[in-house]
């Protein structure tokens, strides 16, 4: 076996971990006041590789032919939202791709106003 595939995976590994670290999936602490913010997100991490040594009539002691690639996906999952002791946890939704997925989404807005509708109208008569 070749001796540069594992220098390949290694040095492929090493670049991740320079692209991967813990400040990719909490980051940051954001202050603004006397609300502190905190991003979470979700880190995918993948790679793979393949190589051959040829036959030795190619003119090299260890003729070898290969490749490694990998890749990263940053997602951003929630806000930690920290008040008074407090902690709240907001969602980042991912957009909404169909009507039906809109529909559902505002379902919950549009009880609030019809419901604030009703309270100020029964408060008037």
């Amino acid at each position: 076996m070749s001796k540069n595939l594992p220098n390949m995976l290694q040095d492929t590994i090493a670049k991740i971990r320079e692209m991967v670290d813990v400040n990719n999936v909490i980051g940051e602490p954001i202050v603004v006041g006397d609300v502190t913010i905190v991003p979470v997100s979700k880190v995918s991490v993948g790679f793979g590789g393949g190589g051959s040594d040829y036959v030795k009539n190619v003119g090299s002691n260890e003729p070898f032919g290969g490749g490694i690639g990998g890749g990263v996906k940053v997602t951003p999952i929630c806000f930690l939202v920290v008040k008074d002791g407090n902690v709240r946890m907001m969602p980042v939704a991912a957009p909404a791709n169909t009507t039906a997925d809109r529909i559902v989404e505002m379902v919950p807005d549009t009880l609030d106003k019809i419901s604030a509708f009703i309270d100020s109208r029964s408060k008037t008569v």
